[in-house]
């Protein structure tokens, strides 16, 4: 599984990023054009300083909802900024570096050791990771044993090898007092919370079954560059590539699965699965583009998953939950039998959930209430990873099975040149990763 370990300016190992708990000091520019307090732990009134780790669409944007979600704690004095930007790519890191104006060419870092930078530099107390998921808990962890407080987007990791350093870091940042949010925003939602609230107190009696659904049109691809290396390439267009998306069931269904385990308050003990690449055979990578998901929960309660991007197909995205008293639709509404539904009544806050999800992190920060999600969206990703397994494979998989693997899908080397490069999963064929 491990690239050709050729020469390149920017190389670095899988177990070299594991181990890296220093890093190296910013120019003394930084220091003095960013004079932020420099502990992880900020007073109701001390500025927050930012260091954005992944530069794409849901970065910046995620980037932008921080310093909305600073505004709307405080319009006048939000004091809250995006202070150093990196990216694999210059270019994503350029565009951001333009787009939030306190970052200057001195913060602005590029390639596989960006993130090492960007978390040096004085002031930063804030990080937001969004780069493709599977450098997901390389970057946790050196934010925490940097002391930083960590907004990260989800999955989290594309592999239980991932999945246990993604729970040591949340165990790390417990110890250390630092706070942890994740992208799934729907915990941030006001009609999920107040839903599922009512769910977990009994409103429909006990809880037999669940769906999920993610199914959408065709997903992008950038195509490849012939004059790029094929790590390049692969990279570039990350989401087809099994060891930096996790394949889409975990990197957009997560959602929704994350739903169904807050429901449950656990998670599946096993899963039975299928799927297959029906409409993506033209394009490279190895992702498959439909899922069908059996999960069973510890109490016998089953969880019924689809997800699928297929180009002109109908689309779904959604939960449903049925009780012995009643069903739901956890995003606002449930019906008891012979009731009404509940949402005619409820009154909801509707503020953006993508923002909320900054305001309950900043709170913490300034020390507000403690949040640490680390182990909810851990679990979440690996329920996730656990159907692709069982579906590639086209076996029963255990929970405690996926979650204790030995492989890593992560190469040894991250560097520009050759990258190694999978066949696609065919069931009865596939070794899952336990």
């Amino acid at each position: 599984m491990n690239p050709s370990t050729s020469p390149a300016s920017l190389s670095l190992t899988r177990r070299g990023f594991l181990k890296q708990t220093s890093l190296a000091v910013a120019g003394a520019a930084a220091a003095a054009q960013f004079p932020f307090v420099t502990t992880s732990h900020a007073a109701p009134d001390d500025p927050i300083g930012v260091a954005l780790i992944g530069c794409g669409g849901r970065g910046t944007g995620a980037a932008g909802d921080f310093l909305e979600a600073a505004k709307t704690l405080d319009a006048a004095n939000p004091n809250a900024k995006i202070v150093a930007v990196a990216d694999i790519f210059p270019g994503p890191a350029e565009a951001a570096r333009r787009r939030f104006s306190e970052v200057s060419a001195d913060t602005c870092f590029v390639g596989f050791d960006a993130y090492q930078k960007a978390l040096a530099v004085p002031g930063i107390n804030y990080v937001i990771l969004a780069t493709p998921p599977g450098f997901r808990p390389i970057h946790l962890r050196a934010a925490i044993e940097a002391g930083k407080n960590v907004f990260m987007e989800k999955p989290v990791a594309t592999d239980g090898v991932g999945i246990r350093s993604v729970l040591e870091s949340g165990e790390l940042a417990k110890q250390k007092g630092l706070q942890i949010a994740a992208g799934t925003q729907r915990r941030h939602q006001a009609g999920y919370q107040e839903t599922i609230q009512r769910l977990q107190d009994g409103a429909i009696g006990e809880i037999l079954g669940l769906r999920a659904y993610w199914n959408q049109g065709a997903i992008w691809h950038r195509g490849d560059d012939p004059n790029k290396s094929e790590m390049e390439n692969q990279v570039h267009n990350w989401y087809h590539y099994v060891w930096l998306s996790g394949d889409h069931i975990c990197e957009q269904h997560v959602h929704n699965l994350d739903v169904c385990n807050w429901i449950m308050n656990a998670h599946p003990k096993s899963a039975y699965g299928q799927g297959g690449r029906q409409a993506l055979g033209s394009k490279t990578g190895h992702i498959w583009d439909h899922f069908a998901v059996e999960y069973e929960y510890p109490d016998g309660a089953r969880l019924f998953s689809q997800c699928r991007q297929i180009q002109d197909t109908q689309g779904r995205v959604s939960e449903a939950v049925q009780g012995t008293k009643g069903t739901s639709d956890p995003s606002g509404t449930y019906r008891v039998k012979g009731g009404d539904s509940w949402s005619t009544s409820l009154k909801l806050d509707h503020s953006n959930p993508y923002v909320q999800e900054h305001i309950d992190l900043i709170r913490a920060v300034r020390g507000g209430k403690p949040i640490n999600e680390a182990r909810n969206v851990a679990e979440s990703t690996l329920t996730a990873i656990l159907g692709r397994e069982s579906a590639y494979s086209g076996q029963i998989l255990t929970w405690d099975e996926v979650l204790n693997a030995k492989t890593s899908l992560i190469p040894e080397k991250l560097e520009w040149g050759p990258a190694p490069k999978w066949e696609v999963a065919i069931p009865g064929i596939y070794k899952p990763l336990i």
